[in-house]
């Protein structure tokens, strides 16, 4: 196991970081069940999926130890239809041989905090009822429970149940969003 005392930094992704993260996602479709895609991602694929994000103005931050990736997490769009424009569903993976070492609980607060600098006022984690760190990270960095989808995925043979937790970010919903001025304009005006 790696070193627990090495200094993990946390950056924005870059393209060039793209095959690590092709890495680390891999080994999650493969073995784990957040990820519900079944077969690897094609690096074109992520390389679009990362610009998305990008374009958005949304976050895609990587953590690194020694200028090795050893982790990713990211914000989309919670859903496509505008209403939901200010809510966000966000992943986060960390590379096999670095679990345990505290990488999950640095990016998750970095990349809440770069949200909250964006116009994103919620924000949304699906995780699978199984995974017990993943829930108790979020928990500790105040998400709260949502709902649970039960024996909406087929993975590894078994039905699995998907916990949605939620979080508040900034001035969440007791404030107007900064691109809706609100009130109505008068007539002259």
């Amino acid at each position: 196991m790696p070193d627990s005392s090495a200094v993990i930094v946390i950056r924005s992704s870059t393209e060039a970081d793209v095959p690590a993260m092709l890495e680390i996602y891999g080994y999650h479709i493969q073995n784990g069940l957040g990820p519900f895609d079944i077969e690897p991602l094609h690096p074109d694929e992520l390389k679009r999926r990362r610009k998305a994000m990008l374009k958005r103005r949304l976050p895609h931050l990587v953590a690194e130890i020694d200028g090795t990736v050893v982790g990713y997490a990211y914000a989309a769009p919670f859903r496509k239809r505008p209403a939901y424009r200010y809510t966000v569903e966000h992943s986060i993976y960390v590379h096999k041989d670095f679990r345990g070492m505290g990488i999950g609980r640095r990016l998750l607060p970095a990349l809440i905090e770069a949200l909250e600098k964006t116009n994103s006022r919620q924000m949304i984690a699906v995780v699978d009822s199984a995974n017990a760190p993943s829930r108790r990270l979020h928990e500790a960095c105040g998400f709260v429970e949502a709902g649970v989808l039960r024996s909406v995925g087929f993975k590894f043979g078994r039905w699995t149940d998907s916990v949605f937790l939620q979080r508040a970010l900034g001035a969440a919903d007791w404030q107007l969003p900064d691109d809706h001025l609100g009130g109505t304009v008068q007539a002259g005006e």
